[in-house]
């Protein structure tokens, strides 16, 4: 017979989505609300994070939706506490806001672009783990960073988003270490490619990537078991790992 908490393992759990109103932060979400949990999912865009909120509450769990700009420190401090005020507690926090169109050689880029990238990606992270992290001690919870394999690797190109996703990738394991007696774990999740609206333009779902043969472009919904794993691991499970779905060596 299965159990409860087999079939809902993060029932009793408030999971916090950023950039949760479409692609990955949608399809994680969602995940999380079938396995029990309630959940805020916030985005700057507000009719797109009411939508995926709605949608949580239509599986019967709380569903909120918090509009914010993960790069202003002051929309994130009103985000975090709008949030743990109406949902109780936080126990688990997903930094999937980001993305980065700066994709030219340093020389030929736009500074103030290259900066927005870092803003979003890094800094965005950076003050959604800082604000969360009392609610998150109090719960010995968890930090999940959507990272990317840019993040371990150089490419000639696109230096703005390497650079910031390496970045998230050292706080990763710095918070890690600083956490782990604290009972928070913190952890990178490396999608590979995934077929969302901003990467469009350059992917198509379930055809092979145009550069590299052994990986495969993915939907959003692919990232959920992987996801899923690594937000019902056990309080002493890992910290300070990345685990990727990518089809090739990071």
């Amino acid at each position: 017979m299965t159990s409860a908490t087999e079939t809902q393992p993060l029932a009793g759990q408030v999971v916090l989505v950023t950039g949760g109103g479409r692609g990955i932060g949608r399809a994680i979400a969602l995940a999380a609300a079938k396995a029990g949990a309630d959940v805020c999912v916030t985005a700057r865009s507000a009719d797109q994070v009411e939508k995926v909120a709605a949608e949580i509450r239509a599986l019967g769990r709380r569903g909120i939706a918090e509009i914010c700009d993960v790069a202003d420190f002051e929309s994130v401090s009103a985000m975090i506490e709008s949030a743990v005020s109406q949902l109780g507690k936080l126990d688990i926090l997903v930094n999937n806001a980001g993305g980065g169109l700066e994709r030219t050689p340093v020389g030929e880029d736009d500074p103030a672009a290259w900066k927005d990238v870092i803003e979003v990606n890094l800094l965005g992270t950076y003050y959604c783990s800082r604000q969360a992290l009392p609610h998150l001690k109090e719960s010995r919870g968890r930090i999940i960073n959507i990272g990317s394999g840019m993040g371990h690797q150089p490419r000639p190109t696109n230096s703005s988003y390497n650079a910031a996703k390496a970045g998230v990738w050292m706080l990763t394991r710095c918070m890690a270490m600083q956490l782990w007696d604290e009972g928070v774990a913190v952890n990178e999740l490396i999608p590979g490619p995934v077929a969302t609206e901003l990467t469009k333009d350059a992917f198509q779902a379930g055809v092979p990537h145009p550069q590299m043969s052994s990986e495969w472009i993915k939907q959003p919904e692919d990232v959920v078991p992987l996801a899923m794993l690594m937000m019902t691991q056990p309080e002493k499970g890992a910290t300070g790992q990345s685990f990727s779905i990518a089809r090739r060596p990071l």
